[in-house]
């Protein structure tokens, strides 16, 4: 039940801006954001998830391309058959792949930005949609872009003022991250949250940020320090 934050600017030019909150079980392991993948990847950065190799973020700093996966519901059939890990679609869209067809993998919603904006593509096990993301704040959670009855968003996605330019933009972000901690992890409005209340053995474990344009694309990384629980973040 991870939370995307997303800017797209007014003037073409000015950079494309997100914040990602991680919500995962902590007892699966993860790499911190790095290039984990040397070999089949060359020069892309991301969070990788160890069991299954792939990324929850990944980002190709010189082709300037970020890519984040969010889990959705999904009907798939179950017809035995293994499933394909999405972190592996993040990895083939930093690489210009973007999914298509009937992916074998369950639901998710995949936040691609580059310079030229950002676009959400999702897959619920019955089809592909995907919505470009107009000028303005967007929120995405595990239903539809801005989705009007996520709780989160509809408490929160008014509360992200437009980043500013300063070299640590995403500061007022994480102001704002703070001020929604305060309804408390298991609130459904939270975003740094507690889901084992809800079913999901999942708590905020990290946050990225990114800035996608032209000269490339730029993410920093912190961890909470207990998971599921509100400390200022230092993004680095």
């Amino acid at each position: 039940m991870c939370t995307v934050i997303v800017h797209v600017p007014n003037h073409a030019g000015d950079p494309v801006r997100l914040l990602a909150v991680r919500d995962e079980d902590p007892g699966r392991q993860w790499d911190a954001l790095a290039e984990s993948w040397p070999d089949e990847h060359p020069g892309v950065v991301g969070v990788r998830d160890r069991r299954a190799g792939g990324a929850w973020l990944a980002a190709d700093p010189a082709a300037g391309r970020v890519a984040v996966i969010l889990n959705r519901a999904d009907q798939i059939p179950d017809d035995g058959a293994p499933l394909d890990s999405r972190g592996h679609v993040v990895l083939e869209a930093i690489a210009g792949r973007s999914p298509s067809g009937a992916p074998r993998t369950h639901g998710f919603n995949l936040v691609e930005a580059d310079a030229a904006g950002a676009r959400v593509i999702m897959w619920d096990g019955a089809g592909i949609r995907r919505v470009d993301l107009q000028p303005g704040i967007h929120m995405i959670a595990h239903d539809d872009v801005d989705d009007a009855t996520t709780a989160r968003i509809v408490a929160w996605r008014g509360a992200f003022a437009e980043p500013g330019d300063g070299e640590r933009w995403w500061e007022p972000w994480l102001d704002t991250l703070e001020r929604t901690a305060e309804v408390g992890p298991v609130d459904d409005r939270a975003i740094v949250r507690d889901n084992r209340p809800f079913g999901y053995p999942t708590l905020s474990l990290l946050a990225c940020a990114a800035s996608i344009d032209a000269s490339g694309a730029a993410v920093v990384y912190g961890e909470f320090d207990r998971p599921g629980e509100w400390n200022r973040l230092t993004l680095s």
